[in-house]
């Protein structure tokens, strides 16, 4: 295996079991143990993982989803700057996807009079996007407890009848290698689905996702520009490598 695909297989299989041993990972991959113990100093140090005695364990924190009021208070400045940039991208009249997220929630005031028709799969959504007087379709599906966010077969059938000229859509991580991820497969389809719809795809992420990785990804980073806030030049390079930021600080 080269040493991204070891990386992924070691992810996978922590992401299932959450603790793994080295000698599990040697027979799985056929490396060698001092390969495995440098591929696990690497991916903790890309805070991926935690190194223990004889193996390693998941970060929690990189998995674990949070509910909107708990989302909601996180970075508050933060998302407001990039929902005001992201919103000032949309033109009189198209069509758009927000998805169930705390900062595509924060970007409904400015599509304000804009004329913009928006389709989205977040309960929470609805109420303010009336409110703001922007003519609004609701996805089918289920609702998610935590998120609000409506997903499962009948969400994709419905979103798939749509075409949009851009699409916003949140993630728990963004990373150079794993891309964007979220928690939750089901999220996950339909954030793949409705980029994949979409003339122009971005995700919006505060500075606070950077280099985190969740159970599921979302997209490649290639797939879908990135709107953020502050990142260090380290980060700032190499996701810039794989597709276009905009880091908004004021």
């Amino acid at each position: 295996m080269l040493t991204t695909e070891r990386h992924e297989w070691i992810m996978g299989l922590l992401k299932q079991k959450q603790t793994v041993k080295i000698a599990e990972l040697m027979e799985g991959t056929g490396a060698s143990e001092s390969t495995i113990r440098r591929d696990l100093t690497e991916l903790e140090a890309m805070n991926l993982l935690e190194r223990i005695h004889g193996g390693a364990t998941i970060r929690d924190r990189n998995i674990q989803e949070l509910s909107v009021s708990d989302k909601s208070v996180k970075n508050e400045q933060e998302k407001q700057l990039i929902a005001a940039h992201a919103a000032g991208l949309v033109e009189e009249g198209e069509f758009i996807f927000l998805d169930a997220g705390t900062t595509t929630f924060r970007m409904i005031p400015f599509l304000a009079g804009k004329g913009a028709v928006v389709v989205t799969n977040g309960l929470t959504h609805v109420d303010a996007l009336i409110d703001n007087g922007i003519t609004t379709y609701l996805t089918g599906g289920y609702v998610k407890g935590k998120t609000r966010a409506l997903v499962g077969p009948q969400a994709t059938a419905s979103l798939s009848e749509y075409r949009f000229d851009r699409c916003f859509l949140g993630a728990n991580g963004f990373h150079p290698e794993y891309g964007y991820t979220t928690p939750d497969p089901e999220e996950a389809a339909v954030k793949k689905l409705a980029a994949s719809l979409a003339r122009r795809a971005y995700v919006v992420a505060d500075h606070s996702k950077a280099g985190k990785v969740s159970f599921t990804k979302a997209l490649p980073l290639a797939a879908a520009g990135l709107i953020t806030d502050s990142l260090d030049a380290a980060m700032l390079e190499a996701i810039e490598n794989e597709t276009t930021v905009k880091a908004v600080t004021e």
